[in-house]
């Protein structure tokens, strides 16, 4: 194995797609050193990226030298963190004098030259280590060599090519979709119109080349727009595919998530995300003309986090899924505001930062001191550092999640931070909403929380007016403020408290204002819904959802009862099992087992009576009555014994206004609702 394969395999155990590393290089001058691991790498367009280096710079006792930056940059950026090219991609990671720049998700444009930048504080307090390293990053691409005449036919030779030329490599070949077989970078095969080729280095199948049709313009394929996309919990995501048959009309299509597998009823084939109950009410798959599909997932929680894939079939042809379709990862909102301070001090380029990388057309908003800034929306801000100013951020069309608001200038200003962006509480539950909050000089005058949606109860609707003077909430209300810190108590919670509520402080002439959003409270009544079902002749196979209007299933745990008896083995949203006629089941919020759902009641065999009672004379108006304990509700169907009528009646209720001697017979009822079908005991009617 020669040295070139040894780094390649070490970068692939490593979970780094590296192609090239030279021997290590160190700049220095002065008792400055910056020593990098590798002067060149190459990577594969999507992949992550470390470049490594350690430094050591010239020290004093008195004063002692302390470092105060450590910075990566290249010879258009200097501080990447900050560069809204790079937002939500760079991690920097330093221990001891050894520091690291992690980059995701690599496109072309971050080749470039890399350099560490080092500041201490003093005179000659910066350091630039340069001439650096520099970043290649390339993308695999297919490519036909040439065509041979053999016996049996012409065969092609296909080139797995990239410009870092990893020749001595494994790779892994594909056709249609489907993995064939591994191989060197070249590939040698009877080409068909119809088929589509694709390669990936092997123990790096994420990063495929795009699939290529090789034997003329139309071929079987499936390209992903992205491979990857971040989003935020709550928010939705559109993933997008193009895809192409070479003859046939497509017969179906349609998104799934390999994830979900043990949801199929065949583990080997996929199943609609439309018909997985996850996703029920989130999926939508819009088609455009040109065969592009979108899958549009909204309201995401962290569940969702997994990888999609889009399938089709056309005549007896189907396309596989041995490719990547795109990776989605769904976290909890948080945008940071960084601040970089220019030479001078007095001004600053404040930038809106995610560990997400959001979309280049992303538009945002700034607030100053609580208050919106009309007519700044791109990601990075410029801003004139004053000492009493905080600023924030949020991605617009999410202003319910900003960034927390920061001091652009010392460690004081005037600022309000709450503890929770959203509460849910059960009805009839109490609940505590935080915040801290400060002022840059001016004592605090006043201070009071409240509630926007009861504007219409002030005297004047500009002016809120203090939670703990309206009646709504008279004697439900309490506020503990101490410390710069300040707790809103609520008790005795009813659905209609379900609101945002803010903090509003005075402290001299200036006044917190209130465009960023406070703490959003939901009051939730649970209930028990039943999300698949299947009835066997004396029990019901069922999923059960504890549902409540408090949002994504998975931020809290649940407490299950069956008869009234917790069931210890499940705290998830969900409960599956086997339910038997008179079982009650109910749901709570763990840590509020005392404010439980309804229950659900399965169905045990209706009961029937006739009225009136006695003797049935003709002519007589007659009513049977069919009823059960059910919820949810049940639907009641009336037969008559040994008739061939589908149903006499779907009511309750089976009416004879003039009842004839024709009618006597034996009368039975069904009830059915969503955990089953169950039927009563016949009764007899005898008419004379």
């Amino acid at each position: 194995m020669t040295g070139a394969v040894r780094r390649l395999t070490a970068a692939a155990a490593s979970g780094f797609v590296v192609f090239l590393l030279s021997m290590p290089v160190a700049q220095g001058r002065n008792g400055w050193r910056v020593t990098y691991t590798s002067a060149q790498i190459c990577a594969l367009e999507g992949s992550t990226v470390e470049i490594r280096c350690t430094y050591t710079y010239p020290s004093t006792k008195n004063p002692a030298t302390t470092v105060e930056q450590r910075t990566w940059s290249t010879r258009t950026s200097n501080h990447l963190r900050a560069d809204s090219e790079y937002a939500g991609r760079v991690r920097y990671y330093c221990e001891g004098n050894n520091c690291t720049l992690r980059i995701a998700d690599v496109r072309d444009g971050d080749s470039a030259v890399y350099m560490f930048r080092l500041k201490i504080n003093r005179p000659d307090q910066t350091y630039i280590g340069s001439p650096g390293v520099t970043l290649s990053v390339t993308d695999l691409q297919v490519q036909v060599i040439r065509s041979i005449s053999q016996e049996g036919g012409m065969r092609t030779e296909l080139k797995c090519h990239s410009s870092c030329h990893p020749d001595q490599a494994s790779y892994i070949w594909y056709k249609n979709g489907q993995k064939i077989q591994e191989a060197t970078s070249s590939y040698l095969a009877h080409i068909h119109p119809a088929d589509s080729y694709s390669c990936a280095l092997k123990g790096h199948e994420d990063f495929p080349s795009p699939s290529k049709c090789v034997g003329g313009q139309s071929c079987n394929r499936v390209a992903y727009t992205h491979r990857s996309i971040c989003a935020f919990r709550g928010s939705s995501v559109d993933i997008s595919c193009t895809y192409s048959s070479h003859s046939d009309d497509v017969t179906s299509k349609f998104w799934f998530s390999p994830d979900r597998s043990r949801q199929w009823q065949n583990p080997s084939q996929p199943e609609d995300l439309r018909e997985d109950s996850q996703y029920a009410g989130r999926v939508q798959v819009l088609e455009t003309e040109g065969g592009r599909s979108t899958l549009r997932i909204t309201d995401l929680t962290e569940s969702d986090s997994a990888q999609y894939h889009f399938k089709f079939r056309a005549g007896s042809f189907e396309w596989r899924s041995s490719l990547p379709g795109t990776t989605l990862t769904v976290i909890a909102p948080d945008l940071q505001v960084l601040i970089k301070t220019s030479s001078s001090s007095w001004w600053s380029k404040l930038t809106c930062l995610s560990s997400c990388h959001l979309q280049h057309h992303s538009s945002y908003r700034w607030y100053l001191n609580g208050q919106h800034i009309s007519g700044q929306t791109s990601v990075s801000y410029p801003v004139n550092l004053n000492q009493r100013d905080s600023y924030s951020c949020a991605l617009r069309g999410r202003e319910d999640v900003p960034s927390p608001p920061v001091c652009v200038r010392g460690q004081t200003c005037y600022r309000v931070t709450y503890t929770h962006r959203s509460i849910c509480a059960v009805k009839g539950s109490s609940v505590d909403i935080s915040c801290t909050y400060s002022s840059h000089v001016y004592y605090v005058t006043s201070n009071f929380w409240f509630n926007p949606d009861r504007s219409h109860q002030w005297k004047s609707p500009s002016q809120p007016e203090d939670l703990r003077k309206d009646s709504h909430y008279a004697g439900r209300v309490q506020v503990k403020t101490e410390g710069g810190r300040s707790t809103l108590r609520i008790t005795n919670l009813t659905d209609s408290d379900s609101a945002q509520y803010h903090f509003k402080f005075r402290a001299g002439s200036f006044e917190w204002k209130s465009s960023l959003p406070g703490t959003t409270l939901t009051v939730t009544a649970l209930q028990v819904q039943v999300t698949r079902r299947k009835v066997h002749q004396f029990y019901t196979q069922a999923e059960l959802k504890c549902h409540s209007s408090c949002g994504p299933a998975g931020q809290v745990s649940y407490i299950w009862f069956n008869n009234g008896v917790k069931i210890m083995t499940e705290e998830s949203s969900s409960y599956k099992d086997q339910f038997y006629p008179g079982d009650n089941i109910s749901c709570a919020l763990k840590g509020h087992e005392t404010f439980i759902s309804p229950s659900l009641h399965v169905l045990k065999p209706p009961s029937v009576s006739v009225s009136p009672s006695g003797d049935i004379m003709e002519g007589s108006s007659v009513t049977l009555n069919c009823s059960s304990d059910a919820n949810p509700a049940a639907n009641y169907t009336w037969y008559k014994e040994n008739v061939n009528v589908k149903a006499l009646s779907e009511e309750a209720q089976l009416v004879f206004r003039s009842i004839q001697s024709s009618d006597s017979g034996e009368y039975y009822c069904a009830a059915e609702n969503e955990l089953g079908r169950r039927t009563s005991q016949h009764i007899s009617i005898n008419v004379t």
